[in-house]
């Protein structure tokens, strides 16, 4: 986490976890629906940004820190990668995370973790978005597609294949082009 950059207790994924102390077993719910941050996916299916995004999260004392658990749900758009029409796909991902108390931290560093495995509390905040970030992304489908049985586009001009089942075209093989071009020649002598 940058210490440098404190946490706006304004954003939505930043939350106060003062009221569970420090008392393993204290537990709250927190259920809200948020704008989705900007780049909240791949390059072919993503949230798109300010779409709505529900919250429904337990937050836990216990020994080491705030257990965050619970489900992130929004609908993700994309690009089929066969035919390139949108996609809308429904996502519900479990989230799962630890926000360590400062000195759990850094026991943790000495004892060779690497900082970005490490959540740390800012006082009595955490920030749920690098969590959230590292739940949704890897749930997204990897090649997305508007159906399973998608056909794709043409190879040759590009139309869609799933519009147009029947579309197809005369292909000649390159190496009979010099008997077609003969043949075409013998068809103009011949109508002359």
């Amino acid at each position: 986490m940058d210490s440098h950059t404190p946490l706006d207790p304004r954003s939505p994924f930043v939350l106060d976890v003062h009221d569970l102390g420090r008392r393993p077993g204290s537990m709250r719910t927190h259920r809200a629906t948020v704008p989705a941050p900007a780049d909240l996916g791949t390059t072919v299916i993503g949230l798109p940004e300010g779409t709505e995004l529900e919250l429904d999260l337990r937050l836990e004392a216990v020994m080491e820190g705030v257990l965050v658990s619970g489900t992130v749900s929004g609908q993700a758009v994309g690009e089929c990668v066969r035919c390139l029409e949108e996609v809308r796909e429904d996502v519900v991902v479990d989230l799962t995370e630890l926000f360590a108390y400062p000195e759990r931290a850094e026991a943790a560093r000495e004892e060779g973790a690497e900082d970005e495995d490490v959540r740390e509390l800012e006082g009595d905040l955490l920030d749920l978005e690098p969590a959230l970030r590292d739940s949704v992304v890897p749930a997204l489908p990897f090649t997305p597609v508007c159906s399973p049985d998608c056909p794709g586009l043409c190879s040759e001009c590009g139309a869609r294949l799933a519009d147009d089942p029947g579309h197809e075209h005369e292909i000649l093989d390159p190496r009979w082009g010099a008997l077609q071009a003969l043949a075409d020649t013998m068809d103009e002598t011949k109508e002359s």
